[in-house]
């Protein structure tokens, strides 16, 4: 995988067509462009269905990972390091890391890379996973919430960068 030349990456892990696991998709789509966060240089956003080793291996700077958590109440948000990952697997983790848990893919990654991976993930709780294209009401009411820990998330990476 080539790396890229983004100073910060946005992985938006995800299903649109189960409900809820849409719900990063539908936010750094539609609601954090209308703030004008994304419009800064050194910002690229990836969708990545499920969370992979391979879409952390070839990023250059810091990464935010944005996808409906499991071990979070429904509608709640959450930011956490990769390092709160690593130490705490099995309390809080992205819904979409389903083929391995998320402090292997991160520990993966980190050792086939010769940078150092930090970043964040930014999680919201999801109540219904089942198919369909409709988030569920806590999803819906935690949308602001969680497009703001998105936001907070961006500006300590951009920070990290600069």
């Amino acid at each position: 995988m080539t790396p890229t030349t983004a100073r910060l990456q946005i992985l938006v892990c995800g299903n649109s067509d189960r409900c809820d696991d849409g719900a990063a998709i539908w936010a750094v789509s539609h609601m954090l462009p209308n703030r004008g966060f994304l419009e800064a240089s050194g910002i690229a956003v990836t969708q990545c269905g499920q969370l992979d080793v391979n879409d952390l291996v070839g990023i250059a700077g810091p990464v935010l990972i944005v996808d409906t958590a499991v071990g979070v109440a429904a509608g709640a948000s959450v930011t956490l390091d990769f390092d709160e990952l690593l130490a705490h697997p099995k309390d809080i983790s992205p819904h979409s890391s389903h083929a391995l848990p998320i402090d292997q893919v991160i520990g993966i990654s980190r050792s086939l890379r010769d940078a150092p991976l930090d970043g964040l993930f930014v999680g919201i709780g999801a109540a219904d996973v089942g198919f369909g294209q409709r988030l569920s009401t806590p999803v819906r009411e935690g949308m602001g919430q969680f497009v703001d820990a998105i936001e907070l998330a961006l500006m300590r990476l951009t920070a990290y960068v600069h």
